[in-house]
């Protein structure tokens, strides 16, 4: 156990604590399982620095999330993805691309460098903190290299809390559906963590169209990394990485697609979707413990500003899709 699950335990158990607490308080009070998770999950951020809970609760908010995303292929099928529509799909790469170049304007606005510029639109467009330490793996390093690249998770990370709580309230607002709200969580959020959080906490429905929308993001990873290699080559400039797709991205294929074609067994869908609820619900509460509010406030405003306006800008181009009917409707 020391050398294998015990250095994990006491992160785990608390991750696991604060999860039966949320939901405790869903099941018996109405109140939204995800961000009661994060909420209470934040009381506890004093332990996060903590050598004997730090492990666990990086293995929780990580590996069990993965985890739990591949499980909810379990209750998704191919059908469901046909579903949300070929303008669907056209939007969200659009939609990324027009991120992606907004990076690049703020970037000449503020004052900031191309590597900068590209870390921050392509966090913002495609997936956070994993398509920052992506590109920062492929782009030419220098002496601002690694602070940009922290600033950015840290950055993106927070950013993506806040809106997990907002954004599902300020679409309620709207008066938009649950498909629209769902698309609108999973086009314009940036960590995958967030994106279930923020889905489920409106309803079932939002959380799948929101986590297909994210993984569609997240498939683009590979195509956006490529396309910076080879720009790269072109101009003469030097870097270095492998393009990868995430494990847990085709795992979650995989599994879609099994369920597809009806190869998996009813009882095991049933085991496979609740265990995916409590990993969920889990890595929420580890990330609740993670998160740092005061990280924000000691970084520095035109920083800030950039991926502020990066978001915003993703939001609003996204609010205007739902609006003009670009996004078609998903029934599940």
């Amino acid at each position: 156990m020391k050398s294998g699950w015990g250095p994990l335990f006491p992160g785990l158990l608390l991750a696991a604590t604060v999860a039966t607490a949320a939901k405790f308080l869903g099941e018996h009070y109405g109140a939204p399982v995800m961000l009661f998770a994060l909420l209470i999950g934040m009381a506890f951020n004093f332990l996060a620095s903590d050598e004997r809970f730090a492990k666990g609760i990086e293995f929780a908010s990580k590996t069990l999330l993965r985890a739990g995303i591949v499980l909810l292929g379990m209750r998704i099928t191919g059908a469901d993805i046909v579903s949300l529509g070929l303008s669907t799909f056209l939007t969200v790469v659009g939609l990324m691309a027009l991120t992606i170049g907004c990076g690049f304007v703020c970037g000449r606005i503020f004052g900031k460098g191309w590597r900068f510029s590209l870390l921050t639109g392509g966090s913002v467009a495609i997936c956070g903190a994993s398509a920052a330490l992506a590109i920062a793996s492929i782009i030419p390093h220098n002496d601002k290299t690694e602070r940009n690249t922290l600033f950015t998770v840290v950055s993106v990370t927070t950013i993506s809390t806040i809106a997990m709580i907002i954004y599902p309230i300020l679409f309620s607002l709207l008066g938009l559906t649950d498909d629209q709200s769902g698309f609108l969580v999973g086009a314009t959020i940036h960590d995958v963590a967030q994106v279930v959080g923020a889905g489920y906490s409106i309803s079932a429905e939002a959380g799948d169209v929101s986590t297909i929308i994210k993984l569609l993001r997240v498939t683009m990873l590979p195509v956006v990394l490529i396309v910076v290699v080879l720009a790269l080559a072109k101009s003469g400039a030097s870097g270095s990485g492998k393009v990868r797709l995430p494990l847990f991205v085709v795992g979650f294929a995989a599994l879609t697609t099994l369920n597809s074609f009806g190869v998996i067994p009813e009882v095991v869908t049933t085991v496979g979707v609740n265990a995916s609820s409590w990993m969920l619900v889990i890595a929420i509460s580890a990330l609740g413990v993670r998160t740092n509010m005061k990280d924000m406030l000691q970084l520095g405003w035109q920083h800030v500003a950039v991926i502020l306006v990066e978001t915003l800008f993703l939001l609003t181009m996204a609010l205007i899709a739902v609006e003009i009917g670009l996004v078609g409707s998903v029934s599940f």
